[in-house]
């Protein structure tokens, strides 16, 4: 048994080591290319890997949140400029009263982690949260607004936290935007361009709103309503990992294929 033990312990070892070589690998094969100014996540697969791992499916939203940190640190540690991640759509919304619930539990308890680490302070980012804000309840608004007011001067990173977000819904409020000021004849319908939708977006405090490179985990190859104007040329990467098991060797490779793509953005 103890042999047994030993021999289990040495591979264990052993295929840690070739992870972290491996990650070193490719830390150095992008680091000599230049990064994406702006990554998109969509955080897809937490109640698959929590079913697979025969968890109750909620457990998998507790151990995806976790992994959001992690992210953070690693784009971070990258120089990543920008970083928005896809965290509650309005479609997601429907799901059972129980799900959201824990959701929104989840995500207050994440608010008040970040303002009591500091680390947004630390690194001088600047916290936005895009979607449909009055389908928020007040309570987390309240610590929403809180830290955007707290962290709105900053201008080295940002962190946009997609919540109650839907692409369409975003591109019908820039519309109903656009026909009010119309109608108030403060905006002459000729002189609308892509320029005029583009400022208002919910993306538009961002000194670049499009993505360079968008990231989808848990194997399925479609955007879900995220960021549907701003994606119009991002990279899309789809990674066959549900994302409570994303690693820093996932987000290397996503951004190795990045470089090797030639952008053309339609010329």
């Amino acid at each position: 048994m103890r042999k047994l033990l030993g021999s289990l312990a040495f591979r264990i070892s052993r295929n840690r080591l070739s992870i972290w070589l491996y990650e070193k690998s490719l830390l150095k094969q992008v680091s000599q290319l230049p990064m994406p100014n702006h990554i998109g996540i969509i955080m897809d697969g937490n109640r698959r890997w929590a079913e697979l791992k025969g968890l109750d499916k909620s457990l998998g939203h507790v151990f995806g949140a976790k992994k959001v940190e992690d992210v953070l640190k690693w784009c971070y540690d990258l120089g990543i400029k920008t970083l928005t991640l896809y965290v509650l759509s309005t479609e997601n919304l429907k799901r059972p009263p129980e799900e959201i619930q824990l959701i929104l539990s989840l995500f207050k308890e994440k608010l008040v982690e970040i303002m009591n680490k500091g680390i947004l302070h630390e690194k001088q980012v600047r916290f936005k949260v895009i979607g449909r804000r009055d389908l928020i309840p007040i309570e987390i608004m309240q610590l929403i607004e809180k830290l955007e007011k707290e962290t709105e001067g900053y201008s080295s990173h940002y962190l946009n936290i997609a919540f109650a977000y839907g692409g369409r819904a975003e591109i019908v409020d820039a519309v109903r935007s656009i026909a009010r000021d119309v109608s108030k004849k403060l905006l002459d319908p000729e002189s609308i361009d892509e320029e005029t939708i583009s400022s208002r977006l919910y993306t538009a405090h961002l000194p670049q709103p499009d993505p360079d490179l968008i990231i989808r985990t848990s194997g399925e190859e479609r955007l879900s309503n995220f960021l549907l104007w701003q994606s119009a040329y991002s990279e899309l990467v789809f990674i066959d990992v549900y994302w409570p098991e994303f690693r820093k060797i996932d987000l290397l490779r996503a951004i190795r294929t990045y470089q090797k793509r030639k952008r053309r953005f339609g010329l």
